[in-house]
């Protein structure tokens, strides 16, 4: 299945039904009186987050969504059926954003959400509504409300503990599928990861979501190569595992490009937590490789780490690293959420 994580969709929800003019016209019933039943509702739109969908390929071939009119109100005080709701089911991790593709809406992350976007118009009163003792048989109906309309930007942002980042062919796709049981495309050859992949590490009892995306290159934040398009996917991310091909010549060079683009970026991606990992060390040899390490530690003073994901030689000590930093941000988040729950508590409790 192609993978897509943008698309632009048009809403509108349903017109409201017109309200009746009837009066009650029976054998032997002098002055029935008025009896037009008002207009059904418009049909809502609705956006539902659902589990088994990690994609927004079907909106590649449906862009247009329109929720049905309620009915019309009719004689004897029959009120028209509303209009049907229109339910459009999504990824969790997709965020609703405005026209101008900057304006946040909203963003599902919880399986099951379910959230009323566009209400439907009201239906408009009959006659019946309108009689009065000073007004017994009035003419007078309302047509239905009208209907709600939008256009939106649906942006998929995968949902994963860890992400990896680095240039192409550093390995990226060969650690995820060492790690985990994804299968992504490898070859000998830059960008051959074209859209993210994601994979289910389990080591040691412990279980988290590791994120393949594409690579970037120096002038990605001004759209060279693939730019910066799927950084997105790994925004939600808890730490971020910098990948690093330790066969080219300045790896220093290598590492300060893509930080340069993860500032450039924003998102507060340059902020994540960071494992910084020098693979491809069985094609360099241990002393040179060793060499490579060092290299880089001294000019960025901060500890990094030496790999063969080919070999799996240090792949168990980066995903205990990993899990260090992902449980760490599960904590913050757990504590995050109780002080909220406790200061709505405390709110509820005042009033």
């Amino acid at each position: 299945m192609k993978f897509l994580d943008e698309a632009k969709i048009y809403l509108e929800s349903g017109k409201g039904g017109a309200g009746a003019v009837a009066f009650r016209r029976e054998k032997f019933i002098d002055m029935g009186g008025p009896d037009g039943g008002n207009g059904g509702r418009g049909g809502h739109v609705y956006f539902e987050v659902v589990q088994n969908l990690n994609t927004l390929i079907d909106f590649r071939y449906t862009q247009h969504f329109r929720a049905s009119t309620g009915d019309h109100g009719r004689g004897s005080n029959c009120s028209g059926r509303d209009g049907k709701d229109i339910v459009i089911k999504i990824p969790v991790g997709t965020v609703i954003l405005d026209e101008d593709k900057e304006t946040v809406l909203f963003d599902f992350v919880t399986p099951g959400e379910r959230v009323l976007f566009l209400k439907g118009g009201d239906g408009g009163f009959g006659n019946a509504h309108f009689k009065s003792a000073t007004n017994r048989a009035p003419r007078k109906a309302l047509p239905g409300w009208p209907s709600e309309e939008r256009a939106v930007w649906l942006r998929l942002k995968l949902i994963a503990d860890s992400g990896i980042i680095g240039m192409p062919n550093a390995g990226k796709s060969t650690f995820l599928s060492v790690v985990s049981r994804a299968r992504p495309k490898i070859a000998d050859y830059p960008f051959t990861t074209l859209a993210p992949n994601l994979g289910v590490v389990r080591s040691h009892d412990n279980e988290f979501v590791l994120a393949d995306i594409p690579g970037l290159i120096e002038g990605a934040s001004d759209g060279v190569g693939l730019g910066t398009r799927f950084l997105g996917h790994v925004e939600r991310t808890r730490v971020l595992m910098h990948l690093i091909d330790g066969t080219q010549d300045d790896i220093v060079a290598a590492y300060k490009t893509i930080r340069a683009e993860l500032k450039a970026y924003g998102g507060g991606l340059a902020k994540k937590p960071e494992v910084i990992v020098i693979n491809k060390a069985d094609a360099l040899g241990p002393e040179l490789a060793e060499d490579q390490r060092q290299t880089l530690s001294k000019a960025i003073r901060k500890k990094v780490h030496l790999i063969s994901a080919v070999s799996h030689q240090g792949t168990d000590d980066i995903l205990a690293e990993l899990w260090k930093h992902i449980q760490k941000g599960r904590a913050k988040e757990a504590d995050a959420a109780a002080h909220t729950i406790e200061l709505q508590d405390t709110v509820f409790d005042d009033e």
